[in-house]
């Protein structure tokens, strides 16, 4: 954010946003950029499969039950996290709405295919419980590894002025 803000001086702040990228002062997303957007949908998706994680063996549930929860709470605590930043820039709910939406569906969802596909393929990881080291080693594999994979179809979303790039006009 402060690259961001270095590269594009808000003069008179203003609750419209940009309708590309260029109006940041380059044609393109930097790498810096699209790893920033990409951390910020990590952080929401990590919070909801661990929390998804936790609420479903408090319950007993199976895997196909704690994995639909850990997607779904992935989603809500993605969108949640670009929603506090955006209503802070004075939008009412149903605006953030949209923007959040516009943000993150992509990027959540190729994290989480990517997150939940590598547990599913990953030897036991499945079964492994909250107390397991494999529980967590597979985790943040899994997680470092949608990163990986998250981060360039950020770059590429935001440099077409689409994806998290809608975002970059609220903040301040």
């Amino acid at each position: 954010m402060d690259h961001e803000h270095a590269v594009h001086e808000h003069t008179e702040h203003t609750h419209a946003p940009h309708t590309s990228h260029e109006a940041h002062g380059s044609s393109g997303a930097s790498w810096a950029m699209a790893a920033q957007a990409t951390l910020h949908c990590l952080t929401g998706c990590a919070i909801g499969e661990v929390l998804g994680m936790v609420v479903s063996t408090a319950f007993g549930w199976g895997n196909l039950p704690t994995t639909l929860l850990a997607i779904v709470l992935a989603f809500f605590f993605g969108y949640a996290l670009t929603m506090r930043g955006v209503l802070k820039a004075g939008v009412d709910l149903r605006t953030a709405l949209r923007v959040a939406l516009a943000a993150d569906t992509l990027s959540i969802a190729v994290m989480e295919l990517i997150d939940n596909g590598t547990i599913l393929v990953w030897p036991a990881a499945m079964d492994a419980q909250l107390g397991d080291a494999l529980f967590w080693i597979s985790l943040a594999a899994s997680l470092v590894l949608a990163f990986a994979v998250t981060t360039p179809v950020n770059k590429w979303t935001i440099g077409r002025g689409k994806g998290h790039a809608v975002v970059h006009g609220y903040h301040h």
